[in-house]
């Protein structure tokens, strides 16, 4: 399993406000921003794994609904949680 419970605890450790504030906006981009890079390895060695795909482009809406709802509450905290996880080029 990629994803464990260890693993998880230290994303929300990072980017969230504790190991355990599993709710909060960044935490969840971050742990979303994981499984994306993940399914996108996945997905450069296994082209036609059409179920993948649509999981994918699934992850890819959440967090940029997620990041759509932190820019309009508040500015700081989107940059700061975009420039951690170097999402913008």
């Amino acid at each position: 399993m990629y994803l464990t419970a260890e693993k998880k605890q230290e994303i929300f450790a990072q980017y969230g406000k504790s190991n355990t504030d599993t709710g909060s906006s960044e935490g969840q981009i971050a742990l979303f921003s994981y499984r994306i890079n993940h399914l996108t390895g996945h997905l450069k060695s296994h082209k036609k794994d059409f179920g993948t795909e649509r999981a994918l482009l699934g992850l890819v809406g959440k967090r940029r609904r997620l990041l759509d709802y932190l820019k309009k509450v508040d500015i700081d905290r989107y940059r700061a949680i975009i420039k951690a996880l170097d999402l913008r080029k």
